[in-house]
């Protein structure tokens, strides 16, 4: 127990202030650490299965420090608005978090956009982006083809289940590890056929790769599309979309 009659936090212990020659601590170890519990905190309760948020005592059993931790990195996000506390206890991510997105989106269509314009112009067919948003597909980015008479009309913003269709197909096989190719048939418009792959995140050796969104590259069109011709482009432009959602 310090001397606020608080119980000192196990996970703390030797993570103190070193006084510097000129008499100043230097924070600096200790501060990396605290921001990094920090976002490991809105990583978790980002997690689509958690909706309802994380009690204190929750939360400090899966970042694996103590509760005083938490309760001094919540009052911290809840001052910026990350997180927020419920009247039951719980907490969950704030509407911070929402400004935050909507401002990096603009930017990841600025860079999304020249991949798969590229891909669209090489099959010939509708190009979209396409992320997960709680059990929905969003269509985050479509380019249609520059030299097509006809294509898909899609727009930015669409919404269907994750379930249906080869962009929602690709983030759920994602999400299970797979890379394979998926395919649709008239399963959201009529007519319409898609191919889609996972966008998933680089693997470095020896770490396990970090998903922050999870995410598919696909195209669309209103006749069959040829797997072979269609997929090592796929590939391409998920390598690519890749480096933009890091």
């Amino acid at each position: 127990m310090d001397d606020s009659g608080r119980t000192a936090d196990p996970a703390d212990a030797g993570s103190g202030s070193a006084a510097s020659p000129g008499g100043r601590a230097s924070r600096g170890p200790e501060s990396s650490k605290t921001l990094d519990r920090g976002i490991q905190l809105l990583e978790l309760l980002a997690r689509p299965d958690l909706g309802g948020g994380l009690t204190i005592t929750e939360l400090a059993a899966e970042l694996g420090v103590g509760r005083p931790v938490v309760y001094r990195l919540v009052t911290a996000l809840e001052a910026h608005h990350l997180v927020a506390r419920r009247a039951n206890g719980r907490v969950r991510l704030g509407l911070g978090v929402s400004r935050l997105a909507a401002a990096i989106r603009p930017l990841v269509r600025s860079e999304a956009r020249p991949i798969l314009q590229e891909l669209a112009d090489a099959v010939g067919a509708t190009a979209h982006l396409t992320v997960a948003e709680g059990d929905e597909a969003l269509a985050l980015v479509v380019v249609e083809p520059t030299w097509t008479d006809f294509h898909v009309a899609y727009r930015s913003g669409a919404r269907h289940p994750l379930h249906l269709g080869a962009a929602g197909r690709a983030i759920l096989a994602g999400r299970s590890g797979s890379s394979d190719l998926v395919v649709s048939g008239g399963e959201i418009q009529p007519g319409a056929h898609g191919l889609a792959l996972p966008v998933l995140p680089p693997v470095s050796e020896g770490r396990e790769p970090e998903r922050v969104v999870e995410a598919s590259v696909g195209v669309v069109a209103l006749g069959p599309i040829d797997p072979a011709t269609a997929k090592p482009r796929l590939e391409r432009a998920a390598r690519a979309l890749a480096a933009v959602l890091r």
